[in-house]
């Protein structure tokens, strides 16, 4: 085919095969069809039946670019993949929520505006033995939130071994500056003491910040101080502590510290992640003293940050699990594949590696998520060839593997009993 072969864009939306598309959507698709015709041609090669190719341009422009994908990469928390999946107790509240109208912001009892705030507030006061809580969208909204309310054109105390970058450039300087708040270094980058804070504390000072460093860790000749230890130098100069988790649990794990613990150490407000590790929804969480929650409610930057209705109710089923520890176990899904025993995710990886012509080979998984970055987790996956990892992430449902040394692993820890015969279909397909 040459050039001056190709229809006509009015050509084209005559075919009996567009009768029925809506004008304006089919005159981009053909727009784009012959575009691409085009380049084809002037590369040497053959379009093609053009009509087909709308139809196809048609197809993408409706098709979901948001997408299920089976993770196979042994990551837990993946932050590219969406971090925590959800429990089916957080979908069926998000499905409620989502498939009518419902009491976000009216109360059922008055007759009268309510607060969306009252839906999780309760369960979260219970768990974490706060005062008071508030839900934003993510963790840095609630800690620029927190800034932004009780430290806006004054100081705040941080040690420079906590003045950490997570993903996508996030860093603690910055949102300081955002908020209006101004930083004050303290200490150095491996040895900070409480003594550092007390020095430091000045007129302009409204509060000490401690940040979890998240995804990194400093060893060897290091010191930070507690929380208990920051407490007591907040106390005696009249300052609030705010103490920001980063992932936060609500369950036992190791050396990740609970809101619940910080609060009774002696942190005033806690702001930490409802996905990551607790295995909710993206939120920002704050929890603790009732009048710097109420201050930080009334700050106009939470109508901002604040949560939607669907946030809200997968995590009011999230939360719910964790009033009974040996449910959430079993049924959140991250903490599941976190303190799942090894012998059962090898007996997935042999059946997966029958299934799919592999080999059982040992690995190890992560946590993920800027959680717990030192941490390995034994695990098993089935091996196949490296040249099946591209067009297993190209089928439907995709698959995303870990190529190493050669081949494509498919790590079993980060995917479920009934995943199993899927990615074994996926990857009959894939060959």
């Amino acid at each position: 085919m040459k050039l001056r072969d190709l229809p006509s864009v009015d050509e084209l939306l005559k075919d009996d095969r567009l009768a029925e598309e809506p004008r304006p959507l089919a005159l981009d698709a053909a727009r784009a069809a012959l575009a691409h015709a085009r380049e084809e041609i002037l590369a040497g090669g053959d379009p093609g039946d053009i009509v087909s190719r709308v139809q196809a341009e048609l197809e993408a422009f409706r098709g979901a670019r948001l997408r299920r994908i089976l993770n196979a990469t042994g990551v837990i928390v993946h932050t590219n993949l969406g971090r925590a999946p959800l429990a089916a107790a957080a979908l069926s509240r998000v499905h409620q929520a989502a498939r009518g109208y419902s009491n976000l912001e009216y109360d059922l009892a008055e007759g009268s505006r309510g607060s969306r705030q009252d839906h999780v507030a309760p369960i979260l006061r219970r768990l974490t033995g706060s005062e008071a809580a508030l839900v934003v969208n993510n963790n840095a909204a609630a800690v620029l939130l927190a800034l932004a309310a009780l430290a806006e054109g004054r100081e705040v105390l941080v040690s420079r071994g906590e003045l950490i970058e997570i993903g996508d450039g996030f860093r603690i300087p910055d949102v300081l500056a955002r908020s209006g708040a101004r930083l004050h270094e303290v200490g150095t980058t491996n040895r900070t003491r409480a003594a550092d804070y007390d020095r430091a504390v000045g007129p302009e000072t409204a509060l000490l910040l401690r940040v979890h460093q998240s995804n990194f860790r400093v060893v060897g000749f290091t010191e930070q101080p507690s929380v208990a230890e920051l407490a007591t130098v907040a106390r005696r100069h009249g300052l609030p502590l705010v103490d920001d988790l980063g992932s936060g649990v609500l369950a036992r794990l190791e050396d990740e510290p609970s809101a619940k613990e910080s609060l009774a150490a002696g942190a005033d407000l806690v702001c930490f992640s409802g996905d990551k590790l607790l295995g909710g929804p993206q939120a920002g969480i704050i929890v603790g003293r009732a009048d710097l929650v109420e201050q930080l409610r009334r700050h106009p930057l939470q109508r901002a940050v604040r949560a939607d209705k669907l946030t809200l109710a997968a995590l009011e089923g999230t939360l719910g699990l964790y009033l009974d520890p040996e449910r959430a176990a079993r049924e959140v899904p991250v903490l599941r594949m976190l303190q799942e025993p090894s012998d059962v995710v090898r007996a997935r990886a042999e059946r997966l590696a029958v299934l799919a012509g592999g080999e059982v080979e040992e690995t190890v998984a992560r946590v993920g998520g800027g959680a717990l970055p030192l941490a390995e987790l034994p695990s098993f996956a089935c091996a196949i060839q490296e040249e099946l990892a591209a067009p297993l992430r190209a089928g439907e449902p995709p698959v995303v593997g870990i190529v190493r040394d050669g081949r494509c692993l498919l790590d079993c820890r980060t995917l479920a009993d009934d995943e199993i015969d899927e990615v074994a279909a996926a990857v009959a397909r894939a060959r």
